[in-house]
């Protein structure tokens, strides 16, 4: 029966010393990281969805940015292989659960990296990032698992963000919204609605016209209720301080069973 489920891992204790690329560090408060991420994930299970824990893996700093260590397609769970070395131990206890929910697993191999933070699906239509953490031989990889499944995999340059998905995401009717200094290629979404800020640029989709988004971008928030969406806003600020935003945080399963 299909379901909507919500991969997520509880922020570990090394949190603050995550991986930061395109930002200055800033001191992160570890016990407000988990405030926030528990209100996070009761607003998920609030709109409709399961909650699945993934086990924790206390010595990984990044791994609560859970979305980056799988990519779904349908009932195939792609584990990923992280473009940073330090994140690679975070992917076993993913695919073990994964697994658990009846999924079909591929992974992606040497010399292959990609992160899940750089995949945006949009109907069949799945867009990945290509830039710092994942490589053109991650992409042909993902090309090769999906496109079998009906996929059409398009291939986006990314160099002014850390992942594809820091910089733009897409409403429920497939516009693609991001904040266009940081995009490289406006032109390759058809359907393209500029928002004017950064944190702007990331929504999860809860389901009907709701959209979970951050705290930190409130003229956006405003844009969508005026085009009949529901924002649904969380604080995630320690968060943002890694680079993070909302979709990082989970990773959301709809209609496994199809």
């Amino acid at each position: 029966m299909p379901s909507k489920k919500a991969l997520v891992r509880r922020p570990g204790p090394r949190l603050a010393e995550g991986l930061v690329t395109h930002i200055e560090r800033e001191q992160v408060d570890a016990g407000l990281a988990v405030e926030q991420w528990s209100a996070y994930v009761e607003a998920l299970r609030t709109h409709g969805w399961d909650i699945v824990e993934v086990d924790p893996a206390d010595d990984c700093p990044d791994a609560v940015f859970v979305e980056d260590t799988v990519v779904m397609y349908k009932n195939v769970a792609l584990i990923a292989r992280p473009g940073a070395d330090s994140r690679r131990d975070e992917t076993a206890a993913v695919e073990e659960t994964v697994a658990g929910l009846g999924c079909s697993v591929n992974w992606i191999w040497e010399p292959g990296t990609l992160e899940g933070g750089d995949v945006l699906k949009i109907g069949d239509t799945v867009y990945v990032g290509r830039g710092g953490r994942t490589n053109a031989a991650g992409v042909r990889q993902l090309r090769a698992a999906f496109e079998p499944l009906g996929a059409r995999v398009v291939s986006v340059p990314v160099s002014k963000v850390l992942h594809l998905k820091s910089a733009v995401t897409a409403l429920p009717d497939g516009t693609v919204i991001g904040h266009i200094p940081k995009m490289d290629t406006p032109s390759l979404f058809g359907r393209f609605l500029p928002v004017p800020e950064e944190a702007g640029s990331h929504v999860v989709l809860l389901g009907g016209d709701k959209l979970l988004m951050a705290a930190s971008a409130p003229k956006t928030a405003e844009l969508f209720a005026d085009l009949g969406y529901e924002p649904v806003v969380v604080d995630i600020s320690e968060f943002e301080k890694l680079e993070g935003c909302v979709t990082c945080l989970s990773v959301r399963l709809r209609d496994l069973y199809v």
